[in-house]
């Protein structure tokens, strides 16, 4: 007779504790919160006025080869905005899929404030989405146990083993 021990499961797809309930809501709100805004902002890129308060001027685009803000906004709105949503609406129906669209999500956000900051000027702005960009990503890797062995290893007293004793599998033996 062969004993098997369960997977350690922890984070997301976890059964409900008090660290994955903050990880949960934190992510919730994150991706929420991004998802609203990025929306917002593609949509005012697409159909606000040229080179107002809320549209950069166009002169900014001419380094790729862009005329009006049609394309960033469409891009902002799908790619930054709707992977948001999507991650918004795994995590909040609990799906296992919520720790994979929201690692979509953060890259996807990361990646838009990089390759914005190298088009357009600098801006406080662009800082705080990527750090949420970095705590989206921060919580999905907490959530999946990622960084749960180096807390282990630190919490850990001194001289203790670092792998925990297991018991040798029993030999089976014919009656």
């Amino acid at each position: 007779m062969t004993r098997s021990t369960p997977a350690r499961r922890s984070g997301l797809g976890a059964a409900p504790s008090k660290a994955s309930a903050i990880l949960r809501i934190g992510i919730i709100g994150t991706t929420g919160f991004v998802a609203f805004t990025a929306l917002a902002g593609g949509a005012m890129l697409m159909l606000g006025p040229s080179e107002s308060v809320m549209v950069p001027p166009r002169r900014l685009l001419e380094a790729v080869g862009l005329h009006d803000w049609l394309i960033p906004g469409m891009l902002l709105a799908v790619v930054v905005g709707g992977s948001h949503a999507l991650a918004f609406d795994a995590a909040l129906r609990r799906r296992t899929s919520a720790a994979l669209a929201t690692a979509f999500a953060a890259f996807a956000l990361l990646v838009w404030i990089f390759v914005e900051t190298v088009l357009i000027p600098w801006s406080a702005l662009q800082a705080a989405y990527f750090a949420i960009g970095l705590a989206e990503m921060a919580m999905v890797l907490i959530g999946l146990g990622v960084l749960a062995e180096r807390t282990d290893r630190l919490q850990r007293p001194p001289n203790t083993p670092t792998q925990p004793h297991r018991e040798p599998h029993p030999v089976r033996t014919q009656s």
